[in-house]
């Protein structure tokens, strides 16, 4: 239940009560009223009906509020009852036709959320259900491919070209381009990466499927050799220091 609905329910339980409370004090008066004006005296003074009257309602008055006490603390204390913390349900916890209900209810639900699922159907621009691209958006995942290749390049070439939001592929990473051989059509993955990215920048449609499978392997072969052109790096490094320390022990 939302938080309007619930005020609402509670501003009409409120309402109930005082309009019935007004009605029964305004049928208790009449009736101590009717009552006085029976009697031979007309007064409320030794006057056994309005007494009989009068200690009714109020009889009935002390049980509804002890009734309404009663229910409330029982409210109460069954909430109380109630692990704070989330617990699986088992069978000895609510009684069986309940048990059964919210079984049944479950099971439901899961078989909704099943056949709702999308299976044939696909949005464009975005990885098919059950395929190594499910839930990825073509467009975005090959634009933020950018900044880790650029980020690459760097490590192995510190002067490389700063980034530009808008540069050509082919001209961002010109230096790297020796790197890659060309296949038959004379192209490096440089090349098939930058028509990769044209598309996803400036096309009015989506990138198909195909189109994204050769960005994205395009992108995994250019990281390949940067990768491998770090690792060679931090190994000549290395194999320097160890000559460097060999001098050194021989000089000294």
């Amino acid at each position: 239940m939302s938080r309007g609905a619930a005020t609402l329910a509670g501003i009409s339980y409120v309402l109930l009560v005082l309009v019935t409370t007004f009605f029964i004090a305004l049928s208790c008066a009449f009736i101590l009223s009717q009552a006085v004006r029976t009697t031979p005296n007309q007064s409320w003074v030794r006057n056994f009906n309005a007494l009989v009257i009068g200690a009714s309602y109020a009889i009935v008055a002390a049980v509804s509020l002890a009734f309404c006490l009663k229910r409330r603390i029982a409210v109460h204390r069954r909430l109380q009852r109630i692990s704070k913390s989330y617990h699986t349900i088992r069978k000895g916890d609510v009684p069986k036709p309940v048990h059964t209900y919210i079984q049944q209810e479950y099971t439901r639900a899961c078989l909704i959320t099943y056949e709702a699922q999308p299976k044939d159907e696909f949005q464009e621009g975005w990885g098919r259900p059950g395929t190594r691209y499910a839930g990825l958006r073509f467009r975005t995942t090959l634009l933020h491919t950018i900044r880790e290749l650029d980020e690459l390049a760097h490590l192995v070439i510190p002067r490389h070209p700063v980034y530009r939001p808008h540069t050509r592929m082919l001209h961002h990473f010109r230096f790297i381009l020796p790197l890659f051989q060309r296949d038959e059509d004379g192209l490096t993955p440089v090349h098939y990466y930058d028509s990769a990215i044209q598309l996803a920048r400036h096309a009015s449609r989506e990138p198909t499927e195909a189109e994204f499978s050769i960005g994205m392997r395009a992108y995994e072969e250019i990281r390949k050799v940067l990768d491998g052109c770090r690792l060679e790096m931090l190994e000549g490094s290395a194999t320097d220091l160890d000559s460097i320390y060999t001098v050194e022990h021989k000089i000294h």
